[in-house]
């Protein structure tokens, strides 16, 4: 089980060739540009509701100092 995960992320240049090449024949040219447009967004919205998360918890913490 391990060795999977560590196989998984184990990727070299080749490898990452390779699958850039799927994903451009898969979606293609146009279509790229708003699938890394949403990922982007998913990822700011992520890190925010993190950030938040973090913030709460603190907050939290701080009550419970007092």
């Amino acid at each position: 089980m391990i060795l999977n995960a560590i196989l998984l992320w184990a990727l070299g240049g080749p490898e990452i060739i390779v699958i850039l090449f799927v994903v451009l024949l898969l979606f293609g040219g146009r279509k790229i540009p708003e699938l890394m447009k949403g990922l982007g967004k998913g990822i700011k919205e992520f890190k925010s509701a993190s950030s938040s998360e973090d913030e709460t918890k603190s907050g939290e913490q701080k009550k419970v100092d007092d």
